[in-house]
């Protein structure tokens, strides 16, 4: 019988609620020869509810580096060796990535059993748009850097998903109001598949006064999710006096083209524009 080749199994944990593991992450985890996990103490409260008690090693961000290739030497060597993080995805605002780095370069194989994920879920739970976001995960600690982060993102048009620690949430949240404005739409998911799980859908403005007056709130696990800002209104002016000479000399698709890249105007905003004008001047 061929002896199976080494490989990393990336397994997505329980954020809150243990029954969310699922049959395939369990069994992953059963066959392990070794888990890296980032909390032994941690890891252990799931490895109870599955009845295993499996051979781990901590990875941690303070010990990935040093660990990252000599773990790719025990995976290269045949190790069946399986990642978890504390609670959800392993390397999304969690240690992994210089592991994962590793083993790319030296083309060994990795797999991953998706599980559940605070951001995605918050996303979903939000009422905001889902159809394109961006994962900012935690903001700098310090605040003239967040602040630097937020201003930087002032203009982004894509719904923003952010983690942020309890005790620097009501902080993060003056910054953002500064940054993106008072009325921006937000929602603030703590406590995600736990008993006390709770969404507040509020402007960012509601949000900093909501924990103001419930300081109570501050507390748990928080992912916070903020709608991407409104797209600016096209230079009308600009558009039409870009658009008409080419029209009048070029098919309308090769017109409209044109016209975006020399304008920096959508092309549907123009391709629009171009349809009226078409219809205009087919109506005299």
């Amino acid at each position: 019988m061929q002896e199976q080749s080494g490989q990393l199994t990336i397994i997505g944990t329980p954020i809150g609620n243990l029954d969310d593991l699922s049959p395939r992450a369990a069994r992953a985890m059963a066959e392990a020869e070794l888990i890296l996990v980032e909390d032994s103490r941690h890891a252990q409260r799931l490895f109870r509810h599955l009845g295993l008690q499996p051979k781990t090693l901590a990875l941690h961000e303070h010990n990935e580096r040093d660990l990252a290739p000599r773990i790719a030497e025990r995976i290269a060597a045949g190790e069946r060796i399986a990642l978890l993080s504390d609670a959800g995805m392993p390397l999304l605002s969690d240690p992994g990535y210089p592991l994962l780095a590793a083993l790319r370069a030296r083309q060994l194989p990795v797999r991953v059993i998706p599980g559940p994920n605070a951001a995605l879920a918050a996303l979903v739970l939000s009422g905001l748009p889902s159809d394109r976001f961006a994962f900012e995960g935690f903001l700098p600690a310090k605040g003239a850097a967040r602040r630097v982060r937020l201003d930087a993102l002032r203009a982004e048009p894509r719904t923003l998903i952010f983690y942020e620690a309890p005790h620097r949430i009501a902080a993060t949240l003056q910054d953002m109001v500064a940054a993106f404005g008072a009325q921006r739409p937000a929602a603030l998911c703590r406590e995600l598949t736990k008993i006390y799980e709770e969404c507040l859908r509020h402007s960012l403005g509601d949000l900093l006064a909501l924990f103001a007056a419930a300081p109570e709130k501050l507390r748990g696990e928080m992912t916070l999710v903020v709608a991407g800002a409104p797209e600016a209104a096209p230079d009308q002016a600009l558009a039409d006096r870009v658009l008409t000479p080419l029209l009048a000399e070029l098919p309308l698709a090769q017109a409209v083209r044109l016209a975006a890249a020399l304008s920096g105007i959508p092309h549907r905003v123009l391709y629009e524009l171009a349809l009226e004008k078409k219809r205009a001047m087919n109506a005299e």
